[in-house]
């Protein structure tokens, strides 16, 4: 939903992210854990990212699952655009893309759809095509 997450996750992992694509011996569709590196930083791609980038950049459908009987911390630090601002594909992106994939809209439109409505997947980014 927002712009990035940074995460610091800690040595129990139980990260991942649903391939877009075929990625080594993962099939499209498939979840592929995030092993945990000590000390590395996990930047997300949030869905404006992926508004404001014309598609260029592509949100990671992802999910947390505990992964053996040990508590897991993982500190996100979440960015987004204040609620009152208008997103949409960055001028600059589109002029060299041709056409804007996505529409124009106030943050907080999308907010109350992103949370009003039942996730499934990345649908979420409907509301901005």
């Amino acid at each position: 939903m927002g712009t990035l997450t940074i995460l610091l996750q800690d040595g129990i992992g139980g990260l991942y992210v649903k391939l877009s694509e075929e990625i080594g011996s993962g099939k499209k569709g498939e979840w592929m854990e995030i092993p945990p590196i000590p000390g590395a930083l996990v930047i997300n791609v949030g869905d404006t990212l992926q508004i404001l980038s014309n598609g260029r950049y592509k949100s990671a459908e992802h999910r947390v699952r505990t992964t053996c009987t040990k508590s897991r911390v993982s500190i996100p630090i979440f960015t987004m655009p204040k609620p009152t601002k208008k997103i949409a594909p960055l001028s600059q992106v589109v002029a060299n893309d041709g056409i804007a994939r996505y529409r124009e809209f106030v943050f907080a439109d999308y907010i109350k759809n992103f949370f009003g409505n039942a996730h499934d997947g990345k649908i979420s980014l409907d509301f901005a095509e």
